[in-house]
């Protein structure tokens, strides 16, 4: 991704970052997100009571999680090498705070 976040395994999703409900299946090693869309909705949306459509007699009550916003994200990135220096070994912290591989260049653009 040009963002540097690696989407593979649990933690897969930049926004919830380890608040998935990713699992893996019964004798697989993949990760699967089966149902985890509706828990961005909002709290009284119909999908989130539809028991047929979605994962079978089901209700889905989890609140969704708060997303970061960009300083946030900024203070976790800044410690990382630039996309352009890119170092063989992973960041301080990669697998269990953050999947931030590289800091993209997008960060230092003026806006």
């Amino acid at each position: 991704m040009a963002s540097g976040w690696s989407t593979a395994e649990v933690m897969g999703c930049p926004v919830c970052i380890d608040d998935t409900r990713a699992f893996h299946p019964q004798h697989c090693r993949k990760v699967c997100y089966f149902d985890c869309h509706r828990q961005i909705l909002i709290a009284h949306h119909p999908y989130r009571r539809n028991k047929k459509a979605f994962t079978k007699n089901r209700i889905k009550n989890k609140i969704s999680c708060l997303r970061l916003i960009g300083d946030q994200i900024l203070d976790v990135v800044a410690n990382i090498s630039p996309a352009v220096e890119m170092s063989l070994s992973l960041p301080d912290g990669y697998s269990s705070d953050h999947k931030w591989t590289k800091k993209s260049i997008f960060w230092d653009l003026p806006y």
